[in-house]
């Protein structure tokens, strides 16, 4: 049996200002966008083909509402992995993203903490290289 983690919700206000977010700043792919009710749509994000993606579900109450960016009470909870941790962040500051700090070294690989457009942490990480052998 073949099991993977495949879609994580994302709370956010409005789906086609998501929709831009992340496929124009964090530049994702939009795998899907179908609407399910007048109020209501199915839309997948993902920054390939291969791995996780994110369900953007827009907040369709007020206790919904309340907890758009706040769904980890301010903790890094999402965290998007890249071979040019330089060249990404690049592009992402160019579109507005707002960085928590500036690149760190960790034992797993290089690091900067950025927020998306509703105020949620995320760890950009250029991970750490095997050593060649």
């Amino acid at each position: 049996m073949t099991r993977r983690l495949a879609l994580t919700t994302l709370l956010v206000r409005e789906y086609d200002e998501a929709i831009a977010f992340y496929t124009g700043a964090l530049r994702f792919l939009l795998l899907e966008d179908t609407p399910l009710s007048p109020a209501k749509r199915w839309v997948v994000v993902a920054p390939s083909r291969e791995g996780g993606a994110l369900l953007l579900a827009r907040a369709g109450n007020a206790a919904q509402a309340a907890l758009v960016g706040a769904q980890a009470a301010d903790r890094v909870w999402l965290f998007l992995h890249t071979d040019d941790l330089d060249a990404d962040m690049a592009h992402m500051l160019a579109h507005g993203v707002r960085f928590a700090e500036r690149p760190r070294n960790e034992p797993y690989g290089r690091v900067a903490v950025f927020m998306d457009l509703y105020g949620n942490r995320w760890d950009l990480i250029e991970p750490r290289q095997p050593p060649a052998t």
